[in-house]
């Protein structure tokens, strides 16, 4: 009996561990039959990505759009929502013969053409695409505020919001269009702190220098006002156009160097190697702040381990704003339309006549105001303060210009423009004081001060000749309080002093014949 017992311990404890593990295959079953369950049971919510495919914003946006997407589900694995991306490339042609068949081009679209070439054309084309083949619920992109100006009026015709991370010019405004979304900062919003930069030096004038688009043209009426509004006359304005040649921008340059004022504010898209870097030592930018935090810093190694992952012949840097704002893009259209709940998400088509174009057979999103609701009631933290000036200080909305950014200490109300909280600035040509931001043009002669020829009292002048380099010196109490007074000015003026003599020291006349010549302009 016992040892029936023994053998039938041993056999129960061998069942037991096979339905041990026989009970945890199960519940791996379980788990992955739930998870697909889940998958099966999600609601894919169809989103359009217009990009520039070939250029590195693309690149850059794209990255990130991905990686948002991965950390969004990744900690919201319950939602019913999911995004389903459908990437066109804004300068291709996404239609194929369609858009190539001239006979089917409506007369607006060659209006158009007319108007502002094929990219525009190519552009809404591709929203069409998107949306009555497609039917997207939102498009994110396009990159510049020229593309986004041509589907402002396409998404509020089907209801759909447009959200672009890139496309900064204050004339692309919700007031335009209900269903344009800008989740960037606006150009406008540097206003404040270059006016506070003119008034921290005491500059009067100012050159405009901008590009001939929708991005070049949106900031200047608010900057012109906030420069009057601060007594600083705006002189000139330099438009450049797109398509102009380096023998164009050249002769402008010219130009500009031909007048007095010598302070520029340039505002174009460009992208500048090291060599362009080196060549503009000097200039002072203003370009948004993102404070370093742990979530940043394991973005950058997670962005640039996919970046590397993508584009292995590509050379890595760093993400920068405009990469996290395509992030933080994503994520908030990926809350609305988890807010607007398993809802049907479809387009009520229009009926199609035989003489209505594209633009007419459209259809509307019936769900596009809901998700635009949303989309305007969503908030989250972001990670972007004020306005900074790398390397030189910060600039914030509260207290102006301070030399630390500090979040413990930012109680203070006092709003600054002092030049003493800018750190050391190299200006051009490395000069030991600030520009004034005037000068006489360079086809401008030198002022030319008279100095008299005497003997006697040479404490307040006194002019010697150096024959080894053929030149004068003129020096005495006089002369230095002229230099003073020179200096004090508020711009630059250049002049020189003419001794009123001959070149072995002896006088040319008295003082009436000295003020004589200032009138015959002689000398």
């Amino acid at each position: 009996m016992a040892e029936i017992r023994k053998s039938s311990s041993k056999m129960r404890k061998v069942d037991l561990d096979q339905l041990g593990f026989f009970l945890f295959f199960l519940s791996l079953c379980s788990l992955f039959i739930g998870m697909g369950f889940a998958q099966n049971n999600t609601i894919p919510v169809n989103v359009g990505v217009v990009l520039d495919f070939n250029t590195p914003v693309r690149k850059m946006g794209w990255s990130c759009i991905s990686i948002a997407l991965s950390d969004f589900y990744a900690s919201h694995g319950n939602y019913k929502t999911r995004l389903a991306i459908k990437t066109r490339d804004s300068r291709g042609d996404v239609v194929g013969a369609a858009a190539a068949d001239w006979n089917r081009i409506p007369l607006e679209e060659v209006w158009l053409k007319w108007l502002k070439g094929w990219e525009g054309v190519i552009l809404v084309r591709t929203a069409l695409d998107l949306i009555r083949n497609e039917e997207v619920q939102a498009i994110i992109g396009p990159r510049t505020s020229t593309q986004a100006n041509f589907l402002i009026g396409l998404g509020e015709k089907a209801r759909v919001p447009v959200i672009s991370f890139s496309a900064t010019s204050p004339c692309l405004s919700s007031f335009r269009s209900h269903y344009f979304i800008r989740a960037t900062l606006n150009d406008s919003s540097q206003v404040p702190a270059i006016t506070a930069i003119f008034q921290a030096f005491d500059w009067g004038e100012a050159v405009l220098i901008y590009v001939d688009s929708e991005y070049g043209d949106g900031i200047i009426p608010y900057i012109t006002d906030a420069l009057q509004g601060i007594d600083v006359r705006v002189t000139y304005r330099s438009i450049i156009s797109q398509s102009a040649t380096d023998q164009e921008i050249g002769e402008e340059l010219y130009k500009l160097m031909t007048m007095q004022t010598r302070v520029f504010i340039v505002h174009m898209v460009t992208n500048l190697g090291p060599s362009e870097i080196d060549s503009i030592q000097g200039v002072l930018g203003v370009k948004p702040y993102v404070p370093r935090t742990k979530e940043l810093n394991s973005f950058r190694v997670r962005w640039k381990r996919k970046f590397q992952q993508d584009h292995p012949t590509d050379e890595i840097s760093e993400p920068n704003i405009f990469g996290l704002w395509a992030y933080d893009a994503v994520t908030a259209l990926a809350m609305a339309v988890e807010k607007v709940g398993a809802t049907n998400f479809s387009f009520q088509r229009t009926t199609i006549l035989s003489n209505s174009t594209d633009l007419d057979n459209i259809g509307v999103s019936q769900t596009g105001p809901y998700l635009l609701q949303s989309l305007l009631s969503t908030k989250f933290k972001v990670n972007v303060i004020g306005k900074g000036v790398r390397g030189a200080g910060f600039w914030t909305l509260k207290n102006g210009i301070i030399r630390n950014l500090n979040l413990a200490n930012t109680n203070s109300n006092i709003y600054s423009t002092s030049k003493d909280n800018i750190g050391a600035i190299v200006w051009p040509g490395e000069p030991t004081y600030v520009p004034k931001g005037w000068v006489l043009p360079v086809n401008k002669k030198k002022l030319r001060i008279g100095v008299p020829v005497k003997d006697g009292f040479s404490e307040f002048v006194k002019v010697t000749w150096d024959t080894s380099i053929n030149a004068t010196q003129v020096t005495g109490y006089c002369i230095d309080v002229f230099d003073a007074v020179m200096n004090s000015l508020p711009y630059a003026v250049p002049y020189e002093y003419i001794p009123f003599g001959t070149l072995d020291g002896k006088p040319l006349g008295n003082y009436n014949d000295l003020i004589y010549q200032v009138v015959l302009k002689e000398r």
